[in-house]
């Protein structure tokens, strides 16, 4: 089969093969035709002066109109342009979902080189453009000419956290409607491919000689599939797969699809279901292309079969004053639902026959590939959601992404195939699933991938610090982790996947078991890779505290509560701090732990003294002093009976200070810590020198 790319013309600036960041782009189709006049728009686009903020080029397209392949295409030839590197992020999950801002910012910030360590967690109101991972973005961006790939965004309140006060970076946001409220935005709206770009595609895919044989079949095929990239590719597929298929029988199978997917609709909402495109946005402007007028707009950038010659270049429009940066972006509300494929899309009809032939293994892995995390697999997650060998999967999962039906991803570090379900797929193959699998298939399938997430994640624990004892039970050959690099790699590049797999299972309350097991194990295993983020850990000891309290384990809720309250307390969140100790302690009460509660007590007391109330915290330093004293934890009473000394010094209770260290130092000298009495004797020689120099 011929295997062939559009010939683009790379942007000026560094070699852009030396460009940072282009691996993190998605792979893109093997074969990309047409879309010139688009590519010639975006390039007139980036070019306007930009002054006060980071441009931002839109691209807006329905589900399956090829916008992230276009993006990815242009960002590689304009790469060179930005020698600071290039940063992708995916801001709606495969079913539709959401992608805070926050967490796009922290995934980019990580991107960046910059360590989030430092980075605080969101507040209780967070996520918006004062969330500190946004701020921080922000402020690592300027100063840098980098390129920004956001796809599939689903609203302005997403991105414009994001933009930064840097009018040498770009953005470019892929997104299935209008982002209403940015201003200054001029969108390349996408329809489908024209003419003879279908029929090249098709040719490549198919091959030529077959497509060259029958050139009314092709039209035919390309009309029927509304020159749609995703619809010509599953069509495509399912030619590949039967060679006794002729071409124009095929375009007739997909009308009859098409036709009876639209029956199947309900009544009264056909209409409503029609293909259009997505609305331009406020300020939005239709080129006239060759310099033709509004009535020819059509042969412009929303020209889905525009014929003439394409433009190779624009006129910028008259720059603009710069404006004030609180009128950039007024979000609008944010959309209740993410943007549907129609019935009667020919992407429906195209999904139809593809999925139709396929074998009964092929057809159980795609819809099982819905309960992956991420809809994203590899072989090792693959095989345990079906129950095969990591072997059979790779090959399953090659002919899927053989047929259309699943993208190609970035390899593993060590060069591991991964796939991922396109989103426009994602809902049929639901509603796929839930017809056709048992609920108690689906919950043996979610079970074994988090078994298998269990004991790989354990596996890599065990190569990063093998002094921590044995780790589970080797692995097959085709699933073991085969070094410490690789653990610490394959860790870091699935550790989206792996919170978000453990969320799931929490989120539906049926896997406590294997969940909590997961938690457990990345909360030993992602530290030791030296890249933790303390958002990642913040976001595993909260479903630690779900399941705990959905149990009713007053200890382990204590015990989640008390990290969560160091993490907040690393970042110097005090506030909040404070109100998770204050929430342990009663936990730890009701379990009857005096330990948790003297760790929640002493928390407490450090945050008060944080918070420069020394009051307060000499009483919570005193209600900690008595529980230790009463389980007689000599150490703990020891370095109590100083804090309290520093509490009592601060309020210029000198005597009592004085009193406290004293004691502090009689416990030390009882139990031979003469590092800790070295301390506290040098912090009682400044008391009183403090005391007597009258301070």
């Amino acid at each position: 089969m011929a295997r062939k790319t559009a010939t683009m013309e790379a942007g000026t600036g560094a070699p852009v093969e030396r460009v940072p960041g282009l691996e993190r782009l998605p792979a893109g189709p093997a074969l990309f035709v047409g879309r010139r006049t688009e590519l010639a728009a975006l390039r007139a686009a980036a070019a306007r002066p930009a002054e006060g903020r980071s441009p931002v080029l839109v691209l807006a397209g329905r589900p399956g109109s090829g916008r992230t392949a276009l993006a990815v295409r242009f960002a590689v030839t304009v790469a060179g342009q930005y020698p600071d590197g290039v940063l992708f992020a995916r801001l709606s999950a495969p079913d539709g979902g959401r992608v805070p801002p926050a967490r796009a910012a922290r995934r980019l910030l990580e991107q960046l080189g910059a360590d989030t360590a430092h980075v605080p967690l969101p507040g209780a109101a967070g996520d918006g453009r004062d969330d500190p991972a946004c701020v921080a973005l922000r402020a690592a961006l300027a100063g840098r000419r980098v390129l920004l790939v956001l796809d599939d965004v689903r609203d302005a309140g997403q991105l414009w956290p994001l933009l930064a006060d840097e009018p040498g970076c770009l953005v470019l946001a892929t997104t299935a409607g209008p982002l209403t409220g940015i201003e200054d935005i001029d969108p390349v709206i996408l329809g489908g491919l024209d003419r003879s770009a279908a029929a090249e595609l098709l040719g490549d895919l198919v091959g030529g000689t077959r497509i060259g044989c029958d050139p009314v079949g092709a039209a035919d095929l390309a009309e029927a599939c509304g020159s749609q990239p995703a619809a010509l590719r599953l069509m495509a597929g399912r030619l590949r797969g039967k060679p006794e298929l002729a071409v124009t029988e095929a375009a007739k199978e997909l009308l009859r699809a098409v036709a009876e997917a639209g029956k199947a609709e309900p009544e009264g909402a056909k209409e409503s279901a029609e293909p259009v495109d997505p609305p331009a946005q406020k300020g939005a402007r239709e080129p006239a292309a060759n310099g033709k007028g509004k009535g020819e707009r059509g042969k412009g950038r929303r020209g889905a079969a525009a014929t003439g010659p394409e433009p190779t270049a624009a006129v910028a429009p008259p720059e603009e004053p710069a404006r004030d940066p609180a009128a950039w972006v007024r979000p609008g509300p944010e959309p209740a639902e993410p943007v549907p494929v129609p019935d009667n899309d020919p992407l429906v009809g195209a999904f139809t026959l593809a999925y139709a032939g396929l074998t009964a293994a092929q057809a159980r892995m795609l819809r099982a590939l819905t309960l992956a995390p991420a809809q994203s697999a590899d072989p090792r997650t693959a095989s345990a959601l079906v129950g095969c060998p990591a072997p059979e999967a790779a090959t399953t999962l090659a002919a899927l992404a053989e047929r259309e039906l699943l993208a190609e991803e970035p390899p593993a570090a060590d060069g591991t195939a991964r796939y991922r379900v396109p989103g426009r797929l994602h809902p049929r193959l639901v509603r796929l699933r839930e017809r056709d699998d048992r609920p108690a298939e689906i919950e043996l399938a979610r079970a074994r991938l988090l078994e298998r997430l269990v004991r790989l994640t354990e596996s890599a624990r065990s190569l990063l610090d093998p002094s921590e004892g044995a780790g589970p039970d080797p692995l097959p050959g085709p699933l073991r982790l085969k070094s410490a690099a690789h653990a610490r790699e394959w860790l870091l590049g699935e550790r989206d996947p792996l919170l978000g797999a453990v969320a799931d299972a929490i989120g539906q309350g049926d896997l406590d078991g294997s969940a909590g097991r997961l938690v457990t194990a990345l909360l030993r295993s992602l530290p030791l890779t030296g890249a933790a983020a303390p958002a990642d850990l913040h976001q595993l000891h909260e479903l630690v505290l779900t399941v705990a309290e959905r149990h009713g384990r007053p200890r382990r809720a204590s015990a989640a509560l008390l990290n969560l309250g160091d993490l907040q307390a690393a970042a110097g969140r005090w506030e909040q701090a404070a109100g998770h100790y204050r929430a342990a302690l009663e936990h730890a009460r009701t379990a009857d732990d005096e330990a948790l509660c003297a760790r929640a007590l002493e928390g407490a007391a450090g945050c008060h003294r944080a918070l420069g109330d020394a009051v307060r915290a000499a009483d919570w330093y005193g209600r900690a002093l008595g529980v230790r004293q009463s389980m007689g934890d000599q150490a703990a009473e020891a370095r109590l009976l100083a804090r309290v000394a520093e509490a009592h010094a601060a309020q210029r209770r000198f005597d009592e200070a004085e009193r406290e260290y004293r004691a502090s130092l009689s416990v030390l000298r009882r139990i031979g810590d003469e590092r800790g009495r070295e301390a506290v004797a040098a912090a009682l020689a400044e008391l009183r020198e403090r005391a007597s120099a009258g301070w």
